[in-house]
């Protein structure tokens, strides 16, 4: 079968751009070649319009990532492979940044370009366009949305090259997937994964956690005890909320990404550690820098790539496909049968903003398939109308309509008093969501919970650090 799809090959070696134009020859792609990037700019500004460009990335004059660079202005659609006999990280993460699709280390087998290029260019099912990639058990990642699909391809690239990754976004995005994705596609794939969640282990237990201790350390430890760093040697670690690590951590946690070792609580002995770092955090960075929250230091060594999230409500073309997927995994998890998911109910979630991510839409789908209510699932999504004709004020009832009767009455009086309580304990602590949590006695995942729940927000007068939803 004949391929249509034109390529433009640019390298400065005669020998290699004979050797590849056969190898795509002899897929019958339509080759052009370009010996310079001047060369190949000036064909492309004339009117060539390649599908996919490969380039090299050392040659005289311009070079691979400069034409690149340019490329991109005159050609933003355009898909480009980076060529390079050397595996120079910082070249490949600029290459990365500056938009190239994959990349190459010369000398490569035509099975390696192949591979590439049929990814590149759809022509195989590895463009996973409204696919589930399932990653592990119940992990799994979706790309229907040209935002996701950037990620997808950012991963892929960023998974071969041995750096840190910082994922962003909001709670609920779906970092730890890119992380689970990441791993599994790169050479540490069959090593450890392990995750910890930084703001869910008290402070005065996260440096035992992560680098353990010897016997005698503190008071009850009997034993020796390995942390995660060492169980997780030649894997990958993901340091998830990294911006609630206390100060003193972060400083150590720089020592290791420095040196790739550390010492257990205890021990004077240093132990050589071999662990990719990916940290997430939902946290204003500016901010957290400024307020020294975040190491600066810390900050700039986890930088070494950067990942953005986007909101479920930026990528809504996901949403059906999230649906069913849900739908269909937890009908199996609670022995039900599938629910239907009617034209009414899909535009309802479709205009819903879903401010908690996909672990709002998953919770959601849960309710639904237990409740099996489609007009209360409706409903929920819009609860300005409770379709009698019952207007409500933020999710609370207002008390000059209680339509809903005692019962409404009563859970609106307890949501705004318990509203009430939660912004006070915020405001008492200048938003210190940890304090805040412990002087309402509730976890620091409830706290957070509620604030979304409840619209919280901090007025400019209460000297907050961080905006309401990190």
């Amino acid at each position: 079968m004949s391929n249509t799809a034109n390529i433009l090959l640019v390298d400065d070696e005669p020998g290699m751009l004979r050797y590849i134009r056969t190898l795509l020859e002899v897929d019958e792609y339509k080759v052009e070649t370009a010996s310079t990037g001047e060369e190949a700019l000036e064909r492309v500004q004339k009117g060539l319009q390649p599908d996919l460009v490969l380039l090299d990335l050392l040659m005289p004059g311009i070079d691979g990532l400069q034409t690149l660079e340019q490329l991109r202005q005159i050609r933003p659609g355009v898909k480009v492979i980076m060529l390079s006999c050397v595996s120079d990280t910082r070249k490949v993460v600029q290459a990365i940044r500056l938009g190239a699709h994959d990349y190459l280390t010369k000398p490569f087998q035509k099975a390696e370009l192949d591979t590439v290029i049929d990814q590149c260019l759809g022509t195989n099912q590895q463009n996973y366009v409204g696919e589930v990639e399932e990653l592990c058990d119940d992990v799994f990642f979706v790309a229907a949305s040209p935002a996701m699909r950037k990620i997808r391809s950012q991963s892929a690239l960023v998974a071969n090259v041995d750096i840190p990754v910082l994922l962003l976004g909001e709670s609920g995005t779906g970092k730890e997937v890119v992380a689970r994705l990441i791993h599994k596609l790169s050479p540490r794939a069959h090593r450890t994964f392990l995750k910890v969640n930084c703001a869910a282990v008290p402070a005065d237990l996260l440096e035992s956690e992560l680098f353990g201790y010897e016997a005698g350390a503190f008071t009850g430890a009997t034993h020796p005890k390995p942390g995660k760093f060492e169980l997780c040697n030649k894997g990958t670690i993901l340091l998830d909320e990294i911006g609630e690590m206390p100060p003193i951590l972060q400083a150590k946690l720089l020592h290791v990404l420095q040196d790739q070792q550390f010492s257990r609580l205890g021990s004077r002995s240093m132990i050589k550690v071999d662990v990719r770092i990916l940290a997430a955090t939902n946290i204003n960075i500016p901010e957290a820098l400024a307020n020294k929250r975040l190491r600066e230091d810390l900050y700039y060594r986890l930088n070494a790539f950067t990942l953005q999230l986007p909101p479920l409500r930026e990528r809504k073309e996901e949403i059906p496909i999230l649906l069913k997927h849900f739908m269909s995994r937890m009908s199996e998890q609670y022995a039900r049968p599938p629910l239907p998911l009617s034209p009414v109910l899909l535009q309802a979630t479709l205009e819903y903003p879903w401010p908690g991510n996909l672990r709002e839409l998953s919770n959601f789908i849960k309710r639904y398939l237990v409740l099996g209510d489609e007009k209360l699932a409706v409903q929920e999504l819009n609860p300005k109308n409770d379709g009698n004709g019952a207007h409500f004020n933020g999710g609370l009832h207002s008390p000059a309509e209680p339509s809903g009767g005692l019962k409404s009455l009563a859970r609106s009086a307890k949501d705004e008093a318990e509203a009430e309580a939660i912004k006070q304990a915020l405001d008492q602590t200048n938003w210190n969501r940890k304090q805040a949590a412990s002087l309402l006695q509730i976890s620091y995942k409830a706290l957070l919970y509620k604030i979304r729940q409840y619209g919280l927000a901090p007025t400019r007068s209460s000297g907050n650090r961080l905006s309401a939803g990190a």
